[in-house]
């Protein structure tokens, strides 16, 4: 890629204003100059916390997955375990590392850990509007060691499917968050590919 490149597809900020800046987001409203010199407002951005998502199977081969309430959709869906990267205030300055928030969200919510685990990818988690990133993780040969550790806003089930059942809730668009199932789909080449 040239400079010349960039500079015919830069947008450049000129100003910004924080609507809603908390520690669970913050949410702005923007003007940008297009690469043509027009000013496109309003655009909305925000950001959140990274986090993580574990595609996470026992020693049989079942993953472990959770249902729970999804305020966007407003219905309960099926998804792996994930959760939000502990930083210095929440939405930057990470002081969790990715690996660590995985291990302690596989633990608290579902109840097991592993020692086998794999990063798969970081990925922009959604680069139209936010700027935060999703590390996605295999965890293998999960042991159940306690209870379900969940927050005060948690309210999950822990359900485990055989490879099959999930390829056909998938199929069905019933397994339907995308970074979700992009994580079964690298684990699965990973596994395929001997690594």
């Amino acid at each position: 890629m040239t400079d010349r490149d960039e500079k015919n597809l830069f947008c450049r900020e000129l100003k910004t204003e924080h609507l809603v800046q908390d520690q669970w987001i913050d949410f702005r409203r923007s003007s940008y100059e297009m690469p043509d010199g027009s000013v496109f407002e309003p655009y909305y951005s925000y950001s959140r916390r990274s986090f993580v998502v574990i595609c996470a199977r026992d020693a049989d081969g079942n993953y472990i997955c959770v249902r729970q309430f999804r305020h966007g959709l407003r219905r309960i869906t099926t998804e792996f375990c994930a959760g939000g990267i502990e930083g210095t205030d929440g939405l930057s300055g990470d002081t969790e590392t990715a690996l660590s928030a995985a291990k302690r969200e596989l633990r608290e919510e579902t109840g097991y850990t592993s020692e086998h685990w794999r990063h798969l990818l970081t990925i922009p988690a959604y680069p139209t509007m936010a700027d935060n990133y999703a590390y996605l993780f295999a965890a293998d040969d999960c042991v159940l060691c306690g209870e379900q550790e969940l927050d005060d806003t948690e309210f999950l089930e822990v359900v485990k499917f055989t490879p099959q059942e999930l390829d056909r809730l998938a199929k069905e668009g019933h397994f339907e968050q995308g970074l979700h199932l992009l994580a079964k789909l690298l684990a699965q080449q990973a596994e395929e590919a001997g690594q």
